[in-house]
């Protein structure tokens, strides 16, 4: 590709198009990305649902967070649901079909109509990274001849579950029926000796190896293979000999992660804004922080299922009960569409709210970094999200694990078996057992979880450092990228 000059006659950078899934978490994580390459010069158009761009707007400051980089540019895309759509729970699956028949040929016809976002000042699109989950991105590229990297939003080792979702299948090691929930998996090299089936990611527990969601996962995971590279949100003292496994299919893979700590450390390195980037699609309560100020040190629980997660009223009672029962204090995250069967405009039942105000304190959604960097903050219950984990990984919160779909499952296997910086206590709403963890990670075993949660904090703060393995590793990504203008 030749070198495009500016009308002052200086090269004009690479042109890169960040396209993610159109789910909170995979958009906030990309987000991460696109500024990280930002400070190094290149220009981004970053392609946006309609809805996560207005959610975007109206709760985030990224609209003005993005105005110091004169090459970024949003380019807004329909996801294919309407605005009512709840995007959450297993609805949330609804998104990969829509983006695929309405998305994707919207998405071609803008790329030619707007000769592939070029104009006087910017080449066209000189590389795409596109969400792993988002196959119809990496056709466009092979019919266009543009160079494709996938970013995997997801953890090494749950990518590597689902790459390895064929040979499950051929081993026999996939279907409910006549497998032990807690049979060892032997046909996932890396994971032979501590992931058990029920580990293994939720679209993999069928009756039929022939369930579309699976297929699906299936297909979607090992398509990955056709890119020039893999971009992975992780460290290698972390994920490395898992990543190893994955490069024996994907040579070229960039672990650059954890991407938000990251930016954070070469924001610091400029001296430029190094406030928090949220990319959150619900307006955070601030309030929390106040209550978390009047709290003594690691003293607090933090509980927070994410942005898809949902359930019972009946699972709602028992982690309250296992919470208050449990005799510590915790800051609870309860999203207005949290709770299934409700309409999306309930309030927290009463009965929590008056309940929980001896130790308890409950928002609608919290500004997570700044919570579990918080001192107060003692422990994290999670959904087990990636991005989750990394941000508690990173601050060296230990965590009690309640998965609720996807690679949440095997992340949660490798948070209590493999780091042990938490506990698993995955297919199980029982307030005896959430009372027993919360006692065991905030109390009984709680020096133990904090200095190995700290001692991975610090592997992952050196991973993003000058000289870290993360740090060298974007460097080498951007080198790649500026490779294909020449």
């Amino acid at each position: 590709m030749k070198k495009l000059m500016d009308s002052q006659g200086a090269t004009l950078p690479p042109h890169v198009l960040i396209f993610p899934v159109p789910i909170q978490g995979h958009v906030n994580s990309m987000l991460m990305l696109a500024e990280l390459l930002c400070l190094s010069g290149l220009d981004i158009t970053f392609m946006i649902s309609d809805f996560s761009h207005s959610r975007l707007l109206k709760h985030t400051t990224v609209g003005s967070r993005f105005k110091q980089y004169p090459g970024f540019r949003f380019q807004a895309i329909t996801d294919g649901l309407p605005d009512d759509h709840p995007r959450v729970g297993e609805k949330v699956m609804d998104i990969l079909p829509s983006t695929k028949n309405t998305t994707a040929p919207l998405f071609k016809q803008m790329m030619v109509e707007k000769n592939f976002f070029s104009s006087e000042t910017r080449r066209p699109i000189s590389c795409i990274i596109a969400d792993g989950s988002l196959p119809f991105a990496g056709d466009f590229a092979e019919e266009k001849g543009i160079p494709l990297i996938y970013f995997r939003t997801i953890s090494a080792c749950s990518f590597w579950a689902y790459f390895s979702i064929p040979e499950l299948i051929e081993a026999g090691e996939i279907s409910v029926e006549g497998i032990s929930m807690d049979q060892l998996v032997k046909s996932m090299p890396g994971m032979e000796g501590f992931l058990r089936f029920r580990d293994l990611p939720s679209f993999c527990r069928v009756n039929d190896i022939n369930e579309p969601n699976l297929q699906l996962m299936k297909s979607v995971t090992r398509q990955t293979t056709r890119a020039q590279a893999a971009i992975f949100n992780t460290f290698e003292d972390l994920e490395g000999s898992i990543v190893s496994h994955i490069r024996n299919h994907i040579p070229k893979i960039f672990t650059i992660g954890p991407n938000h700590s990251h930016l954070k450390s070469r924001l610091a390195e400029k001296k430029a804004d190094k406030s928090i980037l949220s990319g959150s699609f619900w307006a955070e309560d601030r309030s929390c922080l106040n209550w978390l100020n009047a709290q003594p040190p690691k003293s607090v629980i933090y509980v927070s299922f994410g942005s898809i997660t949902v359930v019972t009223r009946e699972q709602l009672l028992e982690f309250w009960h296992g919470l208050v029962n449990s005799g510590q204090r915790f800051l609870w995250v309860m999203r207005p569409d949290s709770i299934v069967g409700e309409d999306g405009k309930n309030q927290t039942p009463v009965e929590l709210e008056e309940g929980t105000k001896a130790r308890g304190y409950m928002v609608g959604w919290a500004p997570q970094e700044e919570v579990l960097n918080h001192e107060a903050v003692g422990g994290f219950l999670t959904h087990s999200g990636w991005n989750s984990t990394l941000e508690s990984i990173v601050v060296g919160v230990p965590m009690i694990c309640w998965p609720y779909f996807g690679d949440q499952t095997t992340n949660s296997r490798f948070v209590s078996e493999v780091w042990k910086i938490g506990l698993d206590i995955k297919d199980t709403c029982d307030r005896d057992i959430i009372e027993k963890a919360v006692r065991e990670l905030m109390e009984e075993r709680k020096d133990e979880f904090l200095e190995r949660s700290e001692n991975m904090a610090k592997l992952a703060r050196k991973a993003v450092s000058e000289g870290g393995s993360s740090y060298s590793n974007l460097n080498a990504l951007i080198d790649y990228i500026k490779t294909m203008i020449t």
